[in-house]
């Protein structure tokens, strides 16, 4: 069936597709007899990174504001949807449309004040959301209280997991009143990175490394808190300074190309100074 369709569409590619023929597709490809070998070669594991990855690349067509790519990254992400749930649906698991319907409950289920009788004020000053999501927990298996990180994903990136981790232990009240005493916090952090680094032979060996990679680990902890605190993204904000970082430099290559230059031929002196012009220029 699934190779009939497959195709059926390879045949008809004049007319617009549609979900199930990419659902077709995706099974004709991970068919061992007629697919394609790499494809029905990947597992959960393999194909976990290229999903990480998808996801990045439709952030950054929204941060790049380009409609067209969107489209198109989101195209590729729906692929790691069905790439997934074929390969549950192989072993007897569950399948795409499983998917479908356990988040369209989902969604249901946690807006009650849009499919529901709570009113819009009962479900922002009560946490519904929080309380609904506490309840599906413990029907799940229950909620243990000595383990409440562990649904926080380790393959989120660090700075992100770092603020889910906080906001957990802060809604048991273990958290700083106001950002102030967080600041001060970066400040201590900073200061022992400074002492471990700027001691004689300290980072030399491997002991001294780690040392240094633990003290550093600890002020980037905070400075994820800093952000919680100021309700900020810190990987939005870092990917910005990124962002800054490239356009500002672009801009310094730029001013020494045209006097026939390149960056490799300039001193330290000569980019910081050039820096400096386009930091202005930017802030004018």
């Amino acid at each position: 069936m699934a190779i009939g369709r497959a195709n059926a569409v390879a045949e008809a590619p004049a007319r617009r597709y549609a979900l199930d023929d990419l659902l077709a597709v995706m099974a004709r490809l991970r068919d061992k007899d007629a697919g394609c070998p790499w494809d029905v070669a990947q597992s959960y594991a393999t194909i976990a990174p290229y999903t990480i990855e998808e996801a990045y690349e439709v952030a950054d067509a929204i941060a790049r504001d380009d409609r067209e790519a969107l489209k198109e990254e989101l195209g590729d992400l729906l692929l790691q949807v069905v790439y997934h749930a074929q390969m549950a649906s192989e072993e007897g698991r569950f399948h795409f449309a499983d998917v479908v319907d356990g988040i369209t409950r989902k969604m249901v289920r946690r807006h009650p004040h849009v499919f529901g009788d709570a009113t819009r004020a009962e479900f922002l000053a009560t946490d519904m959301w929080g309380r609904i999501k506490d309840a599906e927990k413990a029907e799940r298996g229950g909620v243990n209280p000595l383990s409440r990180f562990g649904d926080v994903p380790l393959a989120f990136p660090a700075l992100t997991r770092a603020v889910k981790l906080q906001k957990r232990a802060a809604k048991v009240g273990f958290d700083w009143a106001s950002v102030s005493p967080v600041l001060d916090k970066a400040k201590e952090e900073l200061d022992e990175l400074k002492a471990t680094v700027e001691a004689p032979d300290e980072t030399a060996d491997a002991s001294g490394a780690r040392r240094a990679s633990e003290e550093l680990g600890d002020l980037l902890f905070a400075i994820a808190n800093i952000a919680r605190h100021l309700g900020v993204d810190p990987e939005g904000a870092l990917r910005d300074a990124n962002a800054k970082f490239v356009r500002r430099f672009g801009q310094v290559e730029e001013a020494l190309a045209r006097h026939g230059r390149k960056a490799e031929d300039a001193t330290l002196e000569e980019m910081d100074r050039l820096w400096d012009e386009a930091k202005s220029s930017e802030k004018a």
